[in-house]
């Protein structure tokens, strides 16, 4: 990996899934989350979008658990190589569509439930409020917006615990110290996280004010907000 130039196509895409289940603690968890939390929000005629859907595995799992219901999912994914591996695994689910394209400059129906997992974190913090207020905007009253972000530490102190921690995590995880320091430099500029309050400002300046954390391990964590 070279200095700042990390992207999701190419060859990225058909590792992906296995590379992030190894990367991000909780990972399956979150995503059996979701699908539990989409019992609340989801039924007959509602339509769930995911924002950043990358391989489409939690679109897919999402519609699996609601496989009984007349549901409508939506996964939006910029990189055109995640959305044609996307749509191979999603072939028999008429009822879901993978489209390429960004957030900002669609049109979004009214939707029950919006989730976006471990995405903001790699849009440009200039675009973020953006986003969060047309996700407010899109979903109707009494829906719920999933947000899961790799999180900064409050402090300094706190962002090196956090730091030692999950290097900690990646080598017993199997990535050599050379992987992990290759993957930060390829990061620069690419992945920026908020801390856990930057995330809630987003959220609260869009509109939403009943807000809950719902999972978190160490600089990785869960939100739900409804509106």
């Amino acid at each position: 990996m070279m200095n700042a130039d990390w992207n999701f196509s190419g060859e990225i895409v058909e590792k992906f899934d296995n590379h992030i289940l190894k990367s991000v603690p909780m990972y399956k968890e979150g995503h059996d989350l979701v699908c539990r939390l989409s019992d609340f929000f989801l039924s007959n005629d509602s339509v769930c979008y995911e924002i950043g859907c990358s391989t489409g595995s939690l679109t897919l799992q999402l519609a699996e658990h609601n496989r009984k219901k007349n549901i409508k999912f939506i996964g939006v994914e910029i990189e055109q190589d995640m959305v044609d591996f996307a749509n191979k695994k999603v072939l028999e689910y008429n009822e879901i569509d993978i489209i390429c394209d960004n957030i900002l400059s669609m049109n979004l129906d009214k939707a029950d439930m919006i989730v976006s997992y471990y995405t903001i974190q790699f849009i440009k913090p200039r675009e973020r409020q953006l986003i969060f207020d047309k996700i407010y905007e899109s979903l109707n009253w009494g829906g719920a917006f999933v947000l899961f972000e790799k999180v900064r530490g409050p402090d300094a102190r706190f962002q090196d615990i956090f730091t030692a921690l999950y290097n900690d995590y990646k080598l017993e995880q199997g990535f050599s110290k050379e992987d992990i320091f290759d993957k930060t430099r390829s990061l620069k500029g690419v992945l920026e996280p908020f801390s856990t309050q930057g995330n809630l400002d987003l959220l609260q300046r869009a509109g939403f004010k009943d807000v809950v954390s719902i999972m978190k391990y160490v600089c990785f964590e869960g939100f739900l907000a409804i509106k």
